[in-house]
């Protein structure tokens, strides 16, 4: 028993070393790379390109880029690729690739390279030298040595959202930071790249010169405008590139335009609602016009007719009235309800002169 387990004691201190030897080349090859099948083609050609390095599962893009140099990178930004020619591809489980890439010219001249960089995530990118055959070929731009520029401060962004942007229109910023120039030589004109990223998309870069000089030691306030597209909204992130390098990085939270829905909700309700009013108006025209027997109804009238059918409202005798109600004394053959043509009230006219009545009363005088 004391020799089985001597063995396997030393049967596993002989592996415990081979498998840490063998670890140390995987993460030394940790570093992404890519290798080309040819180092020179025609347009219309290919070419494959073949990665080990890069983290599994990645989304990578593979452009041919001018006026670049691995030691320098691609110095102009995807302004010098032949970006309508790139090919994405995934990297497998252990972090390598292999996909054709067709030729095609930059628009930049040569030096030119195959560039590979990742679309989402942690930022990682290779070149590998690649001449394009019968593409022009030019020295590349002097590099001004011992000028570097540091941002010294935090990076904000100015401005504010108007009614315009409310109801759809681009929204736009300026990105305010102040830098220094750290080096021994001074920095004119610097070249920026702004790149705009929404959510977990890549940037997408945009190259903004800033015309001034300068110099060592001295620091200057950068003003660069950025603008969005129209109707975007959404987390969005401001970056800013130069010489290859991201020197800030800033959120911008974009509103949602909602004058644009409101105007589209309102458009829903006003237009069938004065469809529905004008068709209703044309039915009322339409439709043919009938009088109606009602009473009380004196549709189409003149004021003359409506005059005749109201007696009092014209000259003429008034209706009589209630003697009682006026307080006036009446007659007694007129009384109500005593009418002297009737009964023991019935008189035809006034005394006569020879009647009994009248002779009493001459017998008494």
């Amino acid at each position: 028993m004391q020799a089985v387990a001597l063995g396997a004691a030393l049967a596993l201190a002989l592996v415990q070393p081979a498998g840490a030897a063998a670890a140390v080349p995987a993460s030394a090859a940790a570093k992404p790379g890519v290798t080309l099948s040819r180092s020179e083609a025609g347009t219309g050609g290919s070419v494959t390109v073949t990665g080990s390095g890069w983290r599994p599962g990645t989304l990578l893009m593979m452009l041919i880029c001018g006026q670049s140099v691995p030691s320098r990178g691609v110095i102009g930004g995807t302004n010098s690729c032949a970006n309508s020619d790139g090919r994405a591809v995934t990297t497998d489980a252990k972090g390598g690739f292999s996909r054709k890439l067709p030729v095609a010219e930059p628009p930049r001249p040569c030096p030119c390279v195959v560039h590979v960089a990742t679309v989402t995530g942690e930022k990682a990118e290779a070149d590998a030298v690649f001449m394009v055959a019968g593409h022009a070929v030019e020295p590349l731009p002097k590099q001004e040595g011992g000028g570097r520029i540091a941002v010294l401060t935090d990076t904000r962004l100015d401005g504010s959202s108007g009614l315009l942007t409310w109801f759809g229109s681009p929204p736009s910023r300026t990105l305010v930071l102040t830098v220094g120039n750290v080096g021994t030589a001074p920095v004119k004109n610097p070249v920026f790249q702004v790149g705009t990223a929404h959510g977990v998309f890549a940037p997408q870069w945009e190259e903004q010169e800033w015309r001034g000089t300068i110099a060592p030691g001295r620091k200057a306030q950068i003003r660069i405008p950025v603008e969005l597209s129209a109707g975007a909204h959404g987390d969005y992130t401001i970056s800013l590139r130069h010489d290859g390098k991201v020197i800030a990085e800033q959120p911008w939270g974009v509103g949602r335009p909602w004058g644009v829905t409101l105007f589209w909700i309102l458009l829903c309700v006003v237009v069938p609602a004065a469809l529905f009013r004008v068709g209703m108006a044309v039915v009322d025209r339409a439709r043919p016009r009938r009088s109606t027997g009602r009473p009380g109804r004196h549709r189409g009238l003149r004021p003359a007719e409506l005059t005749l059918r109201l007696p009092w409202a014209h000259p003429g005798p008034r209706p009589p009235e209630d003697p009682a109600a006026s307080g006036v004394p009446a007659l007694p053959w007129f009384i109500p309800g005593n009418d002297p043509g009737t009964g023991a009230n019935r008189q035809l006219s006034a005394p006569h002169e020879n009647g009994p009545t009248t002779q009493t009363r001459k017998g008494h005088t």
